[in-house]
């Protein structure tokens, strides 16, 4: 019997082996943010570090598909300390390129038949109560990320802080509006004043790639409630 039962447990294992492979590969574009409110060296280095994190996500998912699962505890477990890393250069990775994305625009403007502006409007009571709630959320962020996303279970739009690029983050949102609040962001610009760095960087949001952001909420709104 036991050698039945582990001779059982070996096919399992085997099984597990052979389908879960999770490997998969990332590449980080290069951005051209064209605002004078950075500084090149900024920019340039702002750039390498989404790089690091992609070679990292991608390194991290390669050591995930031989990870031994049978292994796994929550005490000492190869496996929960790359799951843990995974989700922080994952999160970092798309961060980084969402708030590339939605910065910059020295021409920026939103209008107020605009779904954006509308659809902040709705949720906050005013668009000037969203941006203060906004700054406020960019001013607590310890070395993180203020974010305003759309949660599918309260089927409306939010600020939330996010600390280290994977605390805080809640399930089942969407981002639209990324201000990456790490220091390495604004230091050099800009040394400890980051409500000065937060002002600068929301004149120019990219309001045209936020409204493509809240057009695919939009989407996936309808499609959850079936319509």
């Amino acid at each position: 019997m036991k050698d039945m039962k582990k001779q059982v447990l070996k096919e399992i294992n085997n099984s597990l082996k052979n389908e879960l492979n999770e490997a998969y590969v990332t590449q980080s574009k290069k951005y051209e943010i064209s605002t004078e409110l950075l500084s090149e060296k900024t920019k340039k280095s702002h750039q390498q570090i989404l790089e690091d994190h992609v070679k990292k996500l991608n390194e991290v998912s390669a050591f995930l598909d031989t990870a031994e699962r049978e292994l796994a505890d929550i005490n000492n477990s190869k496996l929960r300390s790359l799951k843990e890393d995974e989700v922080y250069n994952l999160n970092a990775s798309f961060l980084h390129a969402y708030y590339f994305e939605n910065i910059g625009d020295q021409n920026s403007v939103i209008n107020m038949d605009s779904i954006a502006f509308m659809r902040l409007e709705r949720d906050f009571g005013s668009f000037d109560a969203w941006q203060k709630d906004f700054i406020a959320c960019a001013l607590s962020s310890r070395n993180g990320w203020a974010v305003t996303v759309y949660n599918f279970f309260l089927n409306r739009y939010m600020n939330v802080i996010i600390d280290l690029n994977s605390k805080h983050v809640p399930f089942a949102s969407y981002p639209v509006v990324v201000l990456d609040c790490w220091e390495h962001a604004y230091y050099r610009d800009y040394l400890g004043d980051k409500r000065s760095y937060t002002f600068a960087m929301m004149k120019e949001l990219r309001w045209s790639r936020i409204e493509e952001r809240i057009a695919k909420v939009e989407a996936m709104s309808k499609a959850k409630q079936g319509k």
